[in-house]
């Protein structure tokens, strides 16, 4: 449920909430302390990294990420699903498909609420393209939003990787995209809410 790696990347902010949280025991300011501890839980459970249950069908494209499924649509010769990640949701970024990463690539940019229309064209991101063995490519790109301002990255160009197998993360609260070729067949619906690694978005040709 919950990794050194994910941990780490919250253990200032976990760090802080221990010390307000026995600072308040230890003044016996126990409002001070009760918000400090259920912040720290809230924290911890942000950092959760659960063991995803791939599918074996070696056709099937899983979500990247967990949490709503806001758009679908066309973008120039590929189909994109987007994913909006809630502070409730689990933030680590699985792959797609079983592969080879071929291009990865950064812009800085701005954090508007990911929910804005501009987000995904103004927002800070990190993009990866990934080549399957027969040379079917997917593209994921890991967007911040206006509470997510770090993305984290944990695997690079040159990097093969098992289907589900863990990309990255980002804090708090962002958007996540996919997109595949033209042809590929979508059987996500806008509204539903995937499970990274786990939930069916796609079946290639």
């Amino acid at each position: 449920m919950f990794t050194a790696r994910t941990l780490l990347e919250g253990k200032w902010v976990i760090l802080v909430l221990l010390i307000l949280a026995g600072a308040g025991v230890y003044w016996r300011c126990w409002p001070a302390a009760a918000v400090s501890v259920v912040l720290l839980v809230f924290t911890i459970s942000f950092f959760r990294d659960p063991t995803a249950a791939v599918p074996a069908d070696a056709k099937s494209i899983v979500a990247p990420a967990t949490g709503k499924i806001v758009e679908i649509k066309p973008v120039g010769d590929t189909t994109m699903v987007a994913i909006f990640l809630s502070i409730f949701d689990v933030h680590v970024q699985r792959s797609p498909v079983a592969g080879t990463i071929k291009r990865v690539q950064y812009q800085a940019g701005k954090f508007l609420d990911v929910r804005n229309p501009n987000a995904s064209a103004q927002n800070e991101f990190r993009l990866l393209e990934i080549e399957m063995a027969d040379g079917y490519r997917v593209t994921v790109r890991q967007i911040a939003g206006l509470i997510a301002r770090r993305i984290v990255g944990w695997a690079d160009e040159g990097a093969t990787l098992e289907k589900g197998e863990r990309l990255g993360m980002i804090r708090f609260g962002s958007r996540v995209e996919i997109c595949v070729p033209a042809g590929t067949e979508i059987v996500a619906k806008i509204g539903d809410h995937a499970k990274g690694g786990e939930t069916i978005l796609a079946k290639r040709p």
